[in-house]
């Protein structure tokens, strides 16, 4: 997604028409026209003004990744009988074959019990649900991958 695309979902988010934002930002529709079409770029200070009165920060403003966005909305979308459904390992097996095989060279159990002594070690510490601790012990392997990763 580009920029112009950006700012004229932005727009329509907000329910106005070009006119009324080249009305309160004081520039012409066709400027207004112009940026959604990415032939010209607001300046900083029309861009603070565009984020002011799309309800975003600058940085939402500028940052236009249509696919997080809609991963995002997907998730947000998606319910528990939904999920339940899904075969996790065979969907993210398709990107990363590893998860289809390693079974076959993996203790698997042995690492079981380990994570599940980390999983209760996190629910009696912090009285986390074991949702909540399976979880945080996910999102701290993510971080633990992302400090391996920035260290390569």
């Amino acid at each position: 997604m580009n920029l112009g695309n950006h700012l004229f979902q932005a727009r329509k988010r907000c329910g106005l028409t070009q006119e009324e934002v080249a009305e309160k930002l004081g520039v012409s529709r066709q400027t207004v026209s112009k940026w959604e079409t990415d032939e010209t770029l607001p300046d900083i200070r029309q861009s603070k003004r565009l984020a002011l009165l799309y309800r975003l920060s600058l940085d939402e403003l500028i940052d236009f990744d249509l696919d997080v966005q809609e991963v995002e909305q997907a998730i947000e979308r998606t319910s528990a009988a939904l999920e339940e459904k899904i075969d996790w390992t065979k969907a993210w097996g398709r990107k990363y074959p590893i998860l289809l095989t390693y079974r076959q060279d993996v203790d698997v159990d042995s690492y079981a019990v380990r994570l599940e002594a980390m999983i209760e070690e996190l629910r009696s510490c912090c009285g986390y649900s074991e949702q909540d601790a399976f979880l945080v012990l996910k999102d701290i392997l993510a971080a633990v991958w992302k400090g391996r990763k920035g260290n390569a």
